[in-house]
């Protein structure tokens, strides 16, 4: 996890809540691709297949828990 960007975690906890990239695009104001690429870096830095794999790794770790702070909205 340690090696994950900010932009990278913040992909996985959305992932992780189970958003699609298109959702996921769109909730974070990215084009679909973007988050697409984001999605093979998180993988590929974390020994995954896909990102069912992601999505439980990030539950069993407790990651999926609470958001990245970039995820909270301001208050």
């Amino acid at each position: 996890m340690d090696s994950l960007t900010l932009r990278e975690k913040e992909i996985l906890y959305w992932l992780s809540q189970g958003l699609s990239n298109a959702e996921i695009a769109s909730h974070m104001v990215l084009a679909e691709k973007t988050v697409k690429n984001h999605v093979s870096h998180v993988l590929k830095k974390l020994g995954l297949r896909d990102r069912t794999q992601a999505a439980v790794m990030a539950w069993r770790t407790g990651f999926a828990e609470t958001p990245p702070a970039d995820c909270l909205p301001d208050a």
